[in-house]
């Protein structure tokens, strides 16, 4: 073979080699195509499902061009709207670190004015979501009734919608402000419960008529206000006074543990027993009233600011727990207290602490949240009036009832005088004169009538002459004459000595006084003539001649007399030691004079006659006292047994008897 030949099987051999690669890559391919082809089978099943939906979302890419352009600007002023919601929503969840992180409500006005963001951008969902809603529903509804938009894809999309219009309020943060005031509330208490002390009654001596400062800080009181007024401008208000009426009615309960008030849950019914437990109630009602009452007004006030309703409730249901209520049904007790003179002073004393405290009453129970308190008050005030000006009046009737009762057995000063001259006098002292002119002169101008303090010092003046009348009647009631004098000189005697010098005394004059005094000395020597008076004579010397033939004779003369002497004077003092005058002073008087009266003319009798009978055997049955012994029987006489309080039975119009105490007590209440 020659040289061309060879090239030319080497061209052709490299030709089949490549026509075979060529061959054998297309057949790698349509391999890989087939699998490819079989892989992507299902695939295109699915696509070709998906084709009717992918179809009516393109649907208005296949609209006219002019309908297109026509939707164009309502579409955009739909989403303007609501692309400004979304703006704001995503400004809330911004809020949520600031607002949430644990310790963040102790820098309150950086907690506020993030709170203040907060609260505007509610507002503007609030105010917005719905509106941006109801602009998308209504190119919805443009796209729907131009049929630029698959009909069920609107649906859905108008049913989303309707829900976006009317969102629940905690939907519009996801209960981001919910959670914030949630926060404050606890704060709110937080401050309450950090000043819940509770206040003490000032010591005796202390300015206790004062009202008593704040007891919770200025600045403590600025954050209340500020976290009140943001949790009532939410809705949270009944919240808040439920917080508030929590935390302060426990300071006013514990505050009133303190004091014992136990005695107002049941309050004696007789008028005498109740003197200790009515000046309790005076003074515990001050306080309550002028102290606890005035400085939780105060706090109320402050704290609720401009919300003047919610501070009026909240103050009505704090002062309720005070147990003002209970202080005024023990006034009704004591007005309700069985009747007698006491009765009145105890009324007065009420009355005088009611009135004491009356603007401080019309001040902090003059809303209509207190009006239970209010109607009770003037329900006791009335009580009270009429029950004192009812006793009052009938004081000159149960005196004049009294006469015709038996005077004092003893001779002592009836305990209706005692009483009668004590209680005048203390109507007509510095505390309860002007209490009792007061009563009188607003129960008379319920009756359109005057009165006057001249008419009341005459109505008393009449009630002591009603009693003065009754000394005659009494004594005349003695069977024993010498008795009935010693009556009239001890309660004569005791007129002067317990009117000098006092209120009702200087009513009286000096005049009046002085005749008391002149009939004491008229029946004390009186009395000394009839009684001892009559001894004396006993011993006398008629008879007694003693030299020697007539000493046998005057030995029984003295025999004679000195037995007759012993016979009146054992009777007289057995009778006369159960006599007694009450005033020392009288007494000691009396006995001196009884003495003077008796032991002299014994002692010159015995000095003289005595050894005519002592030298006898039977000495001892005639001279039966030594002078010494003598005058200290006569000294010991007439001397006060104990008794009972001095008291009297009262007889009133109804025929009732009713004891009255002469106990009486002063009520220190100085109460409004």
């Amino acid at each position: 073979m020659d040289h061309g030949d060879g090239e030319g099987r080497v061209v052709a051999a490299a030709s089949l080699a490549a026509a075979r690669r060529t061959l054998r890559a297309g057949v790698d391919k349509s391999r890989a195509l087939g699998h490819a082809l079989a892989r992507a089978g299902p695939r295109l099943e699915e696509i070709q499902a998906a084709l009717p939906a992918l179809e009516a979302a393109v649907r208005p890419m296949r609209a006219p061009r002019a309908e297109l352009a026509a939707a164009g600007p309502h579409i955009d002023r739909a989403v303007g709207p609501a692309a400004a919601v979304l703006k704001v929503f995503d400004a809330v969840h911004g809020l949520e670190p600031p607002l949430l992180a644990p310790g963040t409500a102790g820098d309150l006005p950086g907690y506020l004015a993030v709170l203040a963001q907060l609260e505007e951008a509610h507002r503007f969902l609030a105010d917005n979501c719905g509106l941006a809603a109801q602009w998308l529903a209504d190119i919805v509804e443009y796209l729907g009734d131009r049929d630029l938009a698959d009909p069920r894809f609107l649906a859905d999309l108008g049913v989303t919608l309707d829900e976006l219009r009317t969102p629940p309020a905690g939907d519009l943060d996801g209960g981001l402000l919910a959670a914030a005031l949630g926060i404050l509330e606890a704060e709110f208490r937080r401050l309450l419960a950090d000043h819940s002390a509770p206040l003490a009654m000032p010591q005796p001596g202390a300015a206790a008529g004062s009202a008593a400062p704040s007891r919770v800080p200025a600045a403590a009181v600025h954050k209340l206000t500020l976290i009140l007024d943001r949790l009532v401008a939410n809705g949270r208000q009944d919240r808040c006074m439920a917080a508030y009426i929590d935390a302060r009615g426990g300071v006013v309960s514990a505050s009133l543990r303190a004091l014992g008030l136990d005695y107002l849950r049941d309050p004696s019914q007789d008028a005498q027993a109740l003197g200790p437990a009515l000046e309790s109630w005076g003074r515990h009602l001050e306080f309550v009233v002028r102290r606890l009452l005035e400085s939780e007004r105060q706090l109320c006030a402050k704290v609720f600011g401009q919300h003047k309703g919610a501070a009026s409730a909240c103050f009505a249901e704090v002062a309720a727990q005070t147990r003002v209520l209970e202080f005024l049904r023990f006034g009704r007790a004591v007005a309700d207290a069985k009747k007698d003179p006491i009765k009145l002073q105890r009324l007065l004393e009420v009355f005088d602490s009611l009135n004491k405290l009356r603007l401080d009453f019309n001040r902090l129970f003059g809303g209509k949240a207190c009006a239970e308190i209010q109607s009770q008050t003037r329900d006791l005030v009335k009580l009270l009036i009429d029950g004192a000006v009812e006793i009052f009046e009938e004081l000159i009737v149960q005196v004049e009832l009294q006469r015709h009762m038996p005077p004092p057995v003893d001779g002592g000063v009836p305990r209706l005088v005692a009483f009668v001259v004590e209680y005048c006098n203390r109507l007509l002292g510095e505390q309860y004169r002007p209490v009792l002119g007061q009563v009188l002169t607003i129960h008379r101008s319920w009756r359109k009538e005057v009165f006057n303090d001249r008419m009341l010092v005459d109505a008393v003046v009449n009630i002591v002459n009603a009693l003065e009348a009754n000394f005659d009647v009494w004594s005349k009631a003695y069977d024993n004459a010498t008795l009935s004098y010693l009556f009239m000189m001890n309660t004569h005697w005791h007129f002067f000595r317990h009117l000098k010098a006092t209120k009702l005394g200087e009513v009286l004059g000096d005049v009046w006084l002085r005749e008391h005094e002149q009939y004491k000395e008229y029946y004390l020597s009186m009395f000394i003539r009839e009684s001892w008076g009559a001894l004396s004579p006993l011993l006398n010397r008629e008879g007694l001649i003693l030299f020697s033939k007539g000493r046998a004779t005057a030995r029984d003369l003295v025999k004679q007399r000195l037995k007759t002497f012993n016979s009146s004077f054992d009777e007289m003092h057995c009778r006369q030691s159960s006599w007694v005058i009450p005033d020392k002073d009288l007494r000691e008087r009396t006995c001196n004079l009884v003495v003077q009266t008796i032991v002299p003319t014994y002692r010159s009798y015995m000095q003289n006659y005595g050894p005519l009978v002592e030298q006898e055997g039977n000495a001892s049955k005639y001279v039966r006292y030594t002078v010494d012994g003598l005058e200290k029987m006569l000294s010991a006489l007439y001397m006060p047994r104990p008794r009972r309080a001095v008291s009297f039975q009262i007889k009133h119009s109804s025929g009732n008897i009713a004891s009255a105490m002469t106990g009486l007590h002063r009520s220190a209440s100085a109460v409004k």
